[in-house]
């Protein structure tokens, strides 16, 4: 005879599961998100999973191969259908479908999953939360700095300590004036241009030098893995690393100051950048020198003096509003690897360390980022709609918390519920009637529903983390009483009693009382908790 088939139990590859302690954190960390963004005077809105796959446009690599990138599928009218990509196209669709109803400029917040096709690796997965913010219909570069500054305080409102983190600013129209100047625009040339984007996004990583190596011949890291470069010509070269290199112009101006507490009471304009002699160093940020530096770099064109200037009104904008250079700065090497960005990007970077798990320091860095894409709900128009926004990676930002320990994330931990035992199991609706007075007055509760007896019983409501166990057998019902244990205290307790003589004599943290009494003694019981 054959043996019953049995299925494997396998995840696939690139997704989570995700327990109850896990979702609890998630949760909190998103309503402190989602408390900010309304601040900000932001609403919500949700969209479906699945979008028409044209209308995902230029997230999908390859048009002709559209399940490269992202998961899609044919409906019964042979239409291609995917799973988004991430919360600003299906944003796009959804503002150019109700155009006409909604306010302009429209405020709107999302928080959802997204889905991409791509290889796994350690940290990246195929299924992933995002938390986005858009504003749609504002020209005016104050919604970029707005965005900014509201990126800097979800940051702060999630644990994020003042100081451990950073808004970092460019704009593509600097970018594309700066490839202008170099020689590099045209369609001829659109194969290097992202090559050198690539280089200047490396920067945190290779510095300076390994730059100069990616936009020339190439780079051979540690590894002995060679990475072909842009081939720029000597004067190409010297032009681009000294547009990334104009943020750290500022580098001379140390200031030394005796540090005796920790660093958050710095003004906010400077940076600490070294420890020398038990002194600590920081560095001015001059956000306008960093504009001025770009502008004298080369002869500037339109396309270059544009985008600096909308940096100079975002700068000036964040200023005036008390956000100092050191949170929310001109940062020339941000480049955002999506093409639609057509003005400001922007990511929010975190600078502190932690022990990786080699032991050796490691740093988050970029925890999301975003900018303008005044073309992406044109596509579904008429006439041009400008918009920005700002997408935070959830699972990564929350990694970075746990990291550290936020309150947010490790705050109280949630209780599981009260769990009443059945002791005698043609008694079942006795049971059942004390979890409804429970449950009447607003206390998570359960009745057993197994079939083993009080031992395992015990263990079940210790997997469940359950705080209070109620135990009502014949004796505690013919006294119209109920046995209530506090399972926390008597874990306590049971570590400092020897014998099981002991145990029983003691009875550790367990206590009769009348029926009615049952609801407000456990309620103190979940108080003493913290439930």
């Amino acid at each position: 005879m054959s043996k019953p088939t049995t299925l494997k139990a396998r995840l696939p590859r690139g997704f989570a599961d995700r327990g109850p302690a896990d979702l609890a954190a998630t949760n909190r960390m998103l309503e402190a998100i989602r408390g900010t963004y309304e601040l900000y005077g932001f609403e919500g809105v949700e969209t479906p999973f699945v979008e028409f796959t044209e209308s995902l446009g230029k997230f999908l690599p390859d048009l002709d191969r559209p399940n490269e990138g992202v998961f899609s599928f044919q409906n019964d009218d042979e239409q291609w259908l995917s799973l988004r990509y991430d919360l600003t196209a299906p944003l796009a669709r959804y503002v150019a479908e109700n155009f006409d109803a909604l306010p302009k400029p429209y405020r709107s917040y999302r928080a959802g999953w997204v889905f991409r096709n791509e290889k796994p690796g350690p940290g990246r997965f195929r299924q992933f939360m995002q938390f986005d913010a858009d504003t749609v219909g504002a020209a005016t570069v104050a919604a970029d700095a707005e965005i900014c500054m509201m990126a800097a305080d979800t940051l702060e409102a999630v644990g994020i300590r003042r100081g451990d983190y950073v808004i970092k600013v460019n704009n593509r129209k600097v970018l594309d004036g700066i490839m202008l100047a170099a020689g590099l625009s045209g369609d001829e040339n659109a194969g290097r241009r992202l090559t050198v984007l690539r280089a200047i996004d490396k920067l945190d990583r290779l510095g300076i030098d390994g730059v100069r190596q990616l936009l020339g011949e190439g780079r051979r890291d540690e590894s002995g893995d060679y990475t072909k470069g842009a081939g720029l010509a000597p004067e190409q070269i010297e032009l681009l690393a000294s547009y990334v290199g104009a943020a750290q112009g500022e580098a001379d101006m140390l200031v030394k100051a005796a540090v005796t507490t920790d660093v958050p009471d710095q003004p906010d304009d400077y940076e600490t950048i070294r420890w020398e002699d038990g002194t600590q160093i920081y560095r001015r940020i001059d956000n306008l020198a960093v504009i001025q530096a770009i502008r004298s770099l080369c002869e500037p064109n339109d396309t270059l003096l544009e985008g600096l200037d909308e940096l100079m009104a975002i700068a000036t904008l964040v200023h005036e509003s008390g956000y100092g250079a050191a949170r929310i700065r001109i940062d020339p090497s941000v480049v955002r690897g999506l093409e639609y960005y057509t003005g400001p990007v922007y990511e929010a970077e975190l600078t502190f360390t932690v022990a990786g798990e080699d032991g050796q320091p490691m740093r988050f860095g970029s925890v999301g980022g975003g900018g303008r894409y005044d073309g992406l709900v044109g596509r579904f128009r008429s006439e041009p709609v400008p918009a920005t926004g700002f997408s935070i990676g959830v699972s990564r930002l929350l990694a970075a918390l746990q990291a550290i320990k936020s309150p947010i994330v490790t705050g109280a931990a949630s209780h599981g519920p009260v769990v009443v035992l059945v002791m005698e199991k043609d008694r079942i609706p006795e049971h059942q009637r004390l979890v409804g007075l429970l449950r009447a007055a607003g206390i998570r509760a359960e009745m057993y529903l197994g079939a083993s007896g009080l031992k395992a019983q015990m263990k079940y409501a210790d997997r469940r983390g359950s705080p209070v166990a109620i135990i009502q057998g014949s004796d505690e019902r013919a006294r119209g009483e109920v046995q209530i244990k506090d399972l926390i205290e008597g874990a306590k307790a049971a570590q400092s009693i020897a014998s099981n003589a002991e145990w029983k004599a003691a009875r550790p943290a367990q206590f009769s009382v009348p029926v009615e009494e049952m609801v407000e003694r456990v309620i103190e019981v979940l108080g003493r908790h913290g439930g």
